[in-house]
Formats: C-alpha cells, structure tokens, sequence
C-alpha cells in the first residue's frame, strides 16, 4: 500500500472514485461515480456480513454502527462497487443484521452469513462477548472477521487467532493512559472495577499490568454485571478501601449506572474509565451532572478539532465528522469510527483480490490482504497488521478526554 496518508486518503476525502479502482487519490470535487475506462467487465458479487447490537442493552455501540454500514453501502452502489486489480468490476453487498446484543443471535446470525449468504468476510459483532462466542465458527469454516468490539482475547493469541482481527484499540492500550494520568494526579493506591464479562475481564488484566509497572497499588477489585441497577454493594466497598482515585472497565447502561450511583452515595473519588464510554450517550444515561470530571481514553476522533495541521489522521477525521453528520444528524461515536475502520479495510483488501477464485480461496486471500495492510490511516488510529498483530494500533492512537458541562473536552498532558 501507499504511505499513510495517501493510503487511506481514498477512504475519506473522496470514496466514491476510489471505490471503482482510480489509482491516485482524487480531489474533493471530483464527479462521483467515475470509472475508470478499462473496468468494464462484471465480476463476481462480493458478500460482506455485517453484525451489530442495533438494539438492546449495547445498542448506543451498534446504532452508529448500523448507520456507517448504510453509509458505506450507499457510497459503494454510486460507484458500482469495486475494481480487482484484473479490471474487473465488482458489485459489493454488505449484509447488514441486529444482534441485539445477544451472543446466541451472534452465532446463528454467524453461520446464517457463512453458510446462506456465502459472504466472503464478516464485521462485527459489537460486544467483546459477542465476538469470542462466534471465533470457534470463525476459525472452523475459515472466513475473517473484523470485529467491533475492544477485547484482546479477539485476537490473541495469534497463533489460535488466524482468522480474526479487529479496529478497536485493545484495553492493554488504554490502561496505561488511565494509570498515566492517576500517577500524574499524585495517586497511589486505585480500585479496579469492571462489568463481568470477557471485555471487563481484559481491562482489569490490563489495568493490573500497568499499575504494577507504575508502581501503583491495587487496593480494592470488584465486578458488577451488564445488566445491574444497584452497585450500591460495590461502592460502600470502595469508600471504605483506602483508594484514592476507581479505574472502570465497562460501556453503557453499567457503565452509567455505576458512576450515576457514585455520585448519588457521595463518593467523589476521580473515576477513570475506559474507551467503552465513548460515546455520549454516557453522558445521558449517567447524567452531565453526575458524569461531569470523568476521565477516559478514546481515539483522536473526539480531539481532532484540536490536532496540529501536519497529523495524517486530521483530514480524515474531518471528513468522516462531515459526512457522519450528514447523514445521521449526529456527530458520531467512536463506536461509528470501528465500523468505518473495518469496512475501509475490507474494501480495500477486496480491490486486490483476483477475480475468478472459489469461495473459500476469495475468503483464505482475503485474511491475507487484510493481514497485509501496512499503514492505513483510519479513525481509530493508523492501521499495521502483521501475522502476531491483528488489531495493528498502539498507545500512541490514544488520547484523554475529560466530560466537562456535558461535553468532551481533550485533555492534552500540559493540562494534567
């Protein structure tokens, strides 16, 4: 692939004529839906499965989801699909379901794609458990996966892994953001809490391995479950623990919950979640006033206002917020930026497939070039895959934000 820039440059500042195989990146007022004159020939349709929480409790993470699929599929039909390096023109169908939040829908829905739909690829599901409950069918009929969904346990490890990959930045990436800034505050002894389940469970390994590193004491660890509306238990606990400062791994509604009923028992200790609130309506379930001070570490797409000209990322964060906003009448999330990533990548490995392999070698040559992609700016950061790294982000994708009068504010270090 190109450098960086120019990689995902076709992605973000004009989808349309990459989307039918123009070489270099065109400019902003290039006519959409111009092929190039040599992709003439019709070839196969490519099938792209695409799952999401569209409803239920994780239904703020699949609803922008949901609505960059449409968005992207929308862009693909102006097009006319892709071009395969023979010239070839190919339709591309994503199949869009709801998972409901549900692991079991997740599995039917899974094999429902494979085995049905014959697609050649499958992003999502939304939720880490989720993602883990369908890997086994993953791995077994050999179709790759770009989830959604933040767990480490996704794609690692590698060896077992082959077939999955994934655009949310891990917790092992976030933790020492959360513990970095804890230290930077004088604080040395944190709670550890996080909802019960695969994705809870990874952030908690995280935060444990980088309050170790920074010298900083665990004084106190707890669970709660996805779906509790008292934590209260949990938080008579923490007060009487000694711990200066909670670390919380969960998304909405828990995530909400636990830190409206912090606030509701008085305890004002510095809550510093993860990125699985990166979304405002955390700020609406929890309440502004109840969620004001809280801490997290997110992608740059909430901060790329604030980005310095020459970042590689800017313009295509830019143009991302222009035309999610377009379309949904909302600025996006950064659970909009995973689904973007997945599908950027995707389309871009299908345009080097060959035409005219079988199924089941479009979908071996597909892991391939998704495995291959080598600098691809998206939203969550800037994508490297390599055989013993599927998620191909770092610590360096992350920045803090702070909820301030109901809001995001970017919380640069000079401001710790």
């Amino acid at each position: 692939m190109n450098r960086p820039s120019a990689a995902f440059a076709a992605f973000t500042l004009v989808l349309l004529v990459s989307l039918v195989g123009c070489a270099a990146a065109p400019s902003p007022t290039s006519a959409p839906g111009v092929a190039t004159p040599t992709a003439q020939a019709a070839g196969t349709v490519y099938k792209v499965g695409f799952i999401a929480s569209v409803t239920g409790a994780a239904a703020a993470l699949g609803e922008p989801e949901r609505n960059v699929a449409l968005m992207w599929q929308q862009k693909l039909d102006v097009a006319g699909g892709i071009v395969g390096p023979d010239g070839v023109r190919h339709p591309v169908q994503i199949i869009i379901h709801d998972t409901q939040g549900s692991s079991d829908l997740a599995v039917t829905l899974t094999k429902r794609l494979i085995s049905d739909d014959g697609v050649v690829a499958i992003i999502g599901p939304s939720t880490s458990p989720e993602s883990m409950a369908i890997l086994p069918i993953i791995e077994e009929a050999g179709v790759p996966l770009i989830s959604m969904a933040s767990s480490s346990a996704i794609v690692k490890p590698a060896a077992e892994r082959r077939w999955s990959f994934k655009t949310a930045a891990s917790n092992e990436h976030t933790a020492p953001l959360q513990v970095e800034y804890a230290k930077a505050k004088g604080i040395t002894r944190i709670a550890n809490i996080y909802v019960n389940n695969a994705y809870g469970e990874d952030g908690a390994v995280a935060i444990r391995k980088a309050a170790a590193d920074a010298g900083l004491e665990i004084v106190y660890e707890d669970t709660f479950e996805a779906d509790d509306t008292d934590m209260s238990a949990q938080i008579t606990k923490i007060k009487a623990s000694g711990a200066q400062a909670v670390l919380v791994t969960a998304i909405p509604p828990a995530a909400a919950v636990f830190t409206m009923q912090c606030r509701e028992l008085g305890l004002d200790l510095p809550l510093i979640h993860n990125h699985g609130i990166g979304n405002k309506a955390f700020i609406e379930q929890a309440g502004a006033q109840n969620a004001e001070g809280v801490v997290f570490p997110m992608s740059k797409l909430v901060a790329y206002q604030s980005l310095p000209d020459d970042d590689p990322q800017k313009p295509v964060l830019t143009q991302f917020v222009s035309e999610y906003q377009a379309f949904a009448k909302q600025p996006p999330s950064s659970f909009a930026g995973h689904a973007w990533d997945a599908l950027a990548i995707v389309t871009e490995a299908l345009k080097r497939l060959p035409e005219g392999l079988p199924l089941a070698e479009q979908r071996s040559r597909l892991r391939d070039e998704i495995e291959a992609t080598k600098g691809l700016v998206g939203i969550d950061g800037i994508f490297t895959f390599t055989p013993e790294d599927h998620v191909g982000l770092s610590y360096k994708d992350m920045v803090l934000m702070r909820i301030t009068n109901g809001d995001w504010e970017y919380l640069p270090r000079e401001k710790w």
